[in-house]
Parts: structure tokens; C-alpha cells; sequence
């Protein structure tokens, strides 16, 4: 019997252990443990992997307070029936546990209060609300220590609580040096092989992954892409060779808390070696690897995947329209009905790509676009003359406008009602809201809420007659007249959503109130006094 382990709810507790090394254990030995909680009798079964020299690990993360026990099974007698106890204690401050969608985490009044909304939200395995804001950092961890270093540095003071990154390397403009590790055992002069697993490669994730969760960031992981170089031959392994290595990812990181699965990315027109089943087959071997069931998706490029199968936990999309960008998720709401991460909406930068060399000002604009429709946005930047990094491949140092203000973002849409709804969506009958036209005239909203006045043109959130947020983007009306539910008094703060400022009328109103505008990017939050 091992001694008493003691872990955090939610932390990962690691079970090593000592084998054969003998042939290839990392395809020939089978190792796991059955975890039992001793209050509520739940028992999960998580499957181990080698690490070289040895050496095997069994990673479990306590989903539950109290006394847990483990007992191993393995066809290497030396580790078969190995038993031993974890006591688990409570969370610690900042400790929320996984991010799963909120509809599977929200119970009683708490379900209640996200309304409708539920299906579209995300949330920590404690209850807590979620809204990610996320940047693109394909290649960080395959790049020098020093860089790596000074990436972690930088996520430590920017905005971003979720990071899209890749396991393999990145091959494409502005990013052709070959790394210094590789994921498996091997060269690229003499091939490498695809059984076999580079530990020190590992052990360096495994690093960059802690850190992140120490710094309250969701590792969004890219398990395959198609950027590759004849001599890594990794985005075209085969169906086996890729089968064996996204089962060893899972059961490496799936005790992480803060990890999701990203099947790949453009995984469309860019990987046409793969036909649609073999996503869907892939899906079902990190499910089975994965006892923790972290979320799940894939990223198309001109393709749109069908976000409707089961497997999918969220949308994970890159905008197809050039023009009409997180727009769309107003549209992809409705058809998936499920939480939408417009994980490339395009990036600040000047790149010679289109969607490369976007301002700051319009990809806070679509930023705003997008989470006003109740979806989630993430960030990339692109500069290529700000030294040898580019933020979206190599990490390093950031040079845009847009993290400052997506700072400020979260700030703004950090005391969203849960309920908060865009005004195209269906709304309650007793909905009082009206708009007051310039002529006088008061026209009410349907119960279904649909536009009208002048409303047609810009994004509305709502929650009863409690709160509402309005957006104008590029529009720079000189003022509105908003018209106000009877019966109670408004705080009106004007945003400035570029310049970071928020200016609050002075006392309150009801019935209604002019708020003079005359700038673009500006928006008005209603609030009941």
C-alpha cells in the first residue's frame, strides 16, 4: 500500500510507476487505474502511458472532496494491483475546476438564471461563469526556452484567459525554422518513428501547460494541422500512426484542468488526405482516453463542419465570409445551438494575407460584433516588422492595440446578466422595452423581439427590464434617444470602446433619455438604479 496522497479537488494527482523498458512499451504495455470515491462510490478508469527509462504515469484529476482509492491493472506483473489512497481537500482560491458548457454544469437556480441562454454559455465545473477571450500562439511551445520564457511573460499581463497552440511544429511564411525537439523519437535525416515518443519534448508541454493554468489560461490544444515539411511527415502519418498518438495525448493532458481538444485546425481543404469519418473516428479515441470529457471541437477553413454531431461540445470557426465576419454568429447560434468561439476572426498585424493585416480598431470592432451576439471571439497578431517573432506563430512579445481593449472589454461584459439575450433572439411576452423614434413616436418590440426603428442596424442585449447594452461599431450617430420600461429609474453609462472610457451620466432617468454620441465604436449600457 502507497503512502496517503493528498490533493486539491480539481488538481491532478500523478501516480508513477516503475516497469519494464524492455521491446516498445509505449505500444506493448498496458497500464491503468480504477479510481473509486469513497462517499459516492463513483469509480473512473484512466489509462497510463510510458515515459521512457521505465518509467509509467497515471494521471487523475478529483472531481469530488473526501477519500478516493486506486487500484492498478496492467499485463506487466510489476505493476498489477498496485493499491493505494488520495485524500482530496477543498479547491483553493482561483481554483474553479474544468470549463465545460454551462448546460452541463448549472443546476437550480443557477440554470435558471442563464434563461435561454444556457445552451450558448460556458462555465467552470463550480458554477462559475466563463467567457473566454482567447489569442492564436500556433507553434509556442516548439520555439527556443528564451522565447517560450518571454511568451509566458507576456500571456502573465495580457488579457487572454484561453490559448489556441499546437502540439507539432508549424511550417508556413514567416515560420520555417525547424525546432529544437520533436514529439517523437528519431531525425529528420533518418525519419522519425511514430511508436515511439520523445520524452524531454513532453516534459517541456507538460511545463508550459502548468503554467498556463497558473495563470487562470485554458490550453485550447491543436492535436493535428496541415502546416508541415516533408521531412516531419506529421499531418500525414496515417490513420494508425495518428489513432496511437492522439490516444497518448489524451491520456497524457486529459488530467489537466485546463485543457480542450482541438481535433485540428483547418481540417477541410488544407488535410484532404482525411475524409470526414476519420474526424469523427478521432473524436471517439480521445473521448475514450479522456475520463474527464474536456471540451471538444474542430476548426474548419472554407468548409463548415457539422457542429451538430454529438462529439462537438462547442463551434470552434474561422469566419468564411470576408465582409460579414462574427456577424455570423448571430446565424451559427441558430443552426448549432451551441456555444460559438469564432477562434479566427481575423488578426491585427500587417501581414501580406488579408486576413492578416486587420487594424486594431476593426478587430475590436468585430470583437464586440461577435460577443454582443452572445459568442466568444479570439485574438491573433500578425506584425512582421516588430522583430523575429510574430505573436500567432512564435509568441513572444505583443505590439497591437487590441489587447488593452479587450482588457477593457472583459471588464465591461464581466457583470453581464447571465439571461442577457441579443435582441434577435426569442425574448419573454413581458418584455417591456419600446424605441423611442425622433419623430416622438414610441413603437413597442415584439415578444419575439425582433427589430425595430432604429435598431435594425445595430447589436442589442438585453435581461428583463433590468439591463440593456447597445453597440454602434462603426457608426457615429451625433446621438440616440432611447426610450425606457415605466415604473423605473436608469444609470446610463456612454463606452467608448476604442478609447477605454466610460462616462456616466449624471443622476438617473426614466421614460426616456438622449445620449449624444458623435464618435465611432461607442456604446450605451442602461442599467436599472
Amino acid at each position: 500500500m502507497a503512502p496517503i496522497a493528498h490533493v486539491e479537488r480539481y488538481r491532478m494527482f500523478e501516480l508513477n510507476l516503475t516497469g519494464t523498458s524492455a521491446g516498445n512499451p509505449y505500444a506493448d504495455v498496458t497500464i491503468q487505474a480504477m479510481f473509486t470515491s469513497q462517499s459516492t462510490g463513483e469509480t473512473v478508469t484512466v489509462n497510463g502511458f510510458y515515459r521512457g527509462q521505465g518509467r509509467y504515469s497515471i494521471r487523475f484529476m478529483p472531481t469530488e472532496e473526501g477519500v478516493w482509492t486506486y487500484e492498478t491493472r496492467s499485463d506487466a506483473p510489476s505493476m498489477e494491483e498496485r493499491k493505494g489512497e488520495i485524500v482530496v481537500e477543498p479547491a483553493g482560491e482561483g481554483n474553479h475546476g474544468r470549463v465545460l458548457r454551462a448546460c452541463d454544469v448549472a443546476k437550480g437556480a443557477l440554470r435558471e438564471a442563464y434563461g435561454a441562454q444556457l445552451p450558448y454559455c460556458f462555465s467552470y465545473e463550480d458554477g462559475t461563469p466563463y467567457q473566454p477571450y482567447g489569442t492564436t500562439c500556433y507553434a509556442w511551445t516548439n520555439q527556443p526556452s528564451d522565447v517560450q520564457d518571454r511568451t509566458v511573460a507576456t500571456l502573465a499581463k495580457a488579457p487572454f484567459n484561453k490559448i489556441r497552440m499546437c502540439v507539432f511544429p508549424k511550417y508556413y511564411d514567416f515560420n520555417t525554422t525547424d525546432p529544437e525537439m520533436f514529439a517523437y523519437e528519431g531525425s529528420m535525416a533518418e525519419g522519425f518513428d511514430h511508436t515511439r515518443f520523445n520524452e524531454p519534448f513532453f516534459e517541456n508541454l507538460d511545463r508550459r501547460i502548468e503554467q498556463l493554468d497558473e495563470l487562470g489560461i485554458e490550453a485550447d490544444i491543436i492535436l493535428l494541422h496541415p502546416y508541415d515539411k516533408p521531412e516531419w511527415v506529421f499531418s500525414a502519418m496515417g490513420a494508425e500512426a495518428d489513432g496511437f498518438y492522439l490516444s497518448y495525448m489524451a491520456r497524457r493532458y486529459a488530467a489537466y484542468k485546463n485543457v480542450w481538444w482541438s481535433l485540428a485546425n483547418e481540417y477541410d481543404i488544407l488535410l484532404p488526405q482525411k475524409p470526414l469519418e476519420d474526424w469523427r473516428r478521432y473524436a471517439r479515441i480521445v473521448m475514450a482516453n479522456d475520463p474527464f470529457n474536456h471540451l471538444r471541437s474542430v476548426h474548419n477553413c472554407t468548409r463548415m463542419y457539422d457542429y451538430n454531431e454529438t462529439w462537438c461540445t462547442h463551434c470552434s470557426i474561422q469566419r468564411i465570409d470576408v465582409t460579414r465576419t462574427t456577424e455570423c454568429i448571430a446565424d451559427w447560434r441558430r443552426e448549432f445551438g451551441k456555444p460559438v468561439v469564432c477562434d479566427e476572426p481575423g488578426y491585427e498585424g500587417n501581414i501580406y494575407w488579408g486576413w492578416g493585416n486587420l487594424t486594431g480598431e476593426e478587430l475590436i470592432r468585430r470583437f464586440w460584433e461577435g460577443v454582443m451576439r452572445r459568442g466568444y471571439v479570439t485574438h491573433g497578431e500578425t506584425f512582421i516588422d516588430q522583430g523575429e517573432q510574430v505573436w500567432w506563430a512564435h509568441g513572444g512579445e505583443l505590439h497591437g492595440d487590441a489587447p488593452a481593449r479587450i482588457a477593457f472589454m472583459r471588464d465591461v461584459f464581466a457583470d453581464l446578466p447571465l439571461d442577457a439575450a441579443p435582441l434577435d433572439a426569442d425574448m419573454p411576452s413581458e418584455f417591456a422595452w419600446s424605441t423611442l423614434l425622433p419623430s416622438g413616436e414610441r413603437v413597442p418590440h415584439t415578444p419575439q423581439g425582433e427589430k425595430a426603428g432604429p435598431y435594425w442596424d445595430v447589436p442589442v442585449l438585453r435581461s428583463s427590464d433590468d439591463y440593456q447594452l447597445v453597440y454602434f461599431g462603426w457608426y457615429r450617430p451625433a446621438y440616440r434617444e432611447f426610450s425606457l420600461p415605466e415604473g423605473n429609474r436608469y444609470a446610463v453609462d456612454v463606452i467608448d470602446t476604442w478609447g477605454m472610457t466610460i462616462e456616466t451620466l449624471p443622476g438617473t432617468y426614466e421614460g426616456s433619455v438622449r445620449v449624444d454620441l458623435g464618435r465611432q465604436y461607442m456604446a450605451v449600457r442602461i442599467r436599472k438604479a
